[in-house]
């Protein structure tokens, strides 16, 4: 059965304080290279990554939790300005509720992208859950909204732009991260 996205509630968009991000699937394809060595390879969207430093230049914050652990990742997390990193399980309910009481959020100001079943206990106790394009049908029936664009194809880039635009920050972050405040004039 074709899902179609829920009416936003942009109240809520308002209220989010905090973005947790899955990688696998969100962050990127899903495609894990495993080269020789044993080595993990991952391939990350510019777009989301420019959204993502975006989003640290708006205030809003950014978190993930993974299942799997890799150098890669956290490399990537720290050039996108990431600053809260959780890797290594798939149990990622108690990660964010933890994170959630670290920054005195509540899991209502807390935006949630996950494609995969491991990401719904999550998605039901935050305030905007979000499935990308190619998420499973189990996971797009959990969210508020689908994203577009599929994971690594410039879905998180999707999902901060519609929260920063509807806390009307962001023309002003873009402008502020590339130097150029008047950056949408004449768009």
């Amino acid at each position: 059965m074709p899902w179609t996205n829920k009416p936003i509630d942009s109240d809520v968009l308002k209220g989010i304080k905090l973005l947790v991000l899955d990688v696998d699937g969100v962050l990127t394809k899903g495609e894990i290279a495993i080269i020789s060595d044993g080595t993990e390879m991952r391939l990350f969207n510019s777009q989301d990554g420019v959204g993502l430093m975006v989003a640290y230049q708006a205030g809003l914050q950014t978190a993930i939790i993974t299942g799997r652990a890799t150098e890669a990742v956290r490399k990537r997390a720290e050039e996108v300005k990431i600053t809260h990193i959780v890797m290594g399980t798939f149990a990622k309910l108690k990660p964010l509720l933890e994170l959630c009481n670290k920054l005195g959020l509540s899991p209502k100001e807390v935006a949630y992208v996950g494609d995969d079943v491991p990401d719904i206990p999550p998605m039901k106790q935050v305030g905007f859950a979000v499935a990308v394009a190619n998420a499973v049908e189990e996971v797009k029936k959990t969210a508020h909204y689908i994203t577009e664009r599929a994971g690594g194809e410039g879905a998180v880039r999707e999902t901060i732009e519609l929260i920063l635009q509807a806390q009307g920050k962001w023309e002003k972050a873009v402008g502020e991260f590339i130097g150029d405040l008047d950056w949408h004039k004449g768009l």
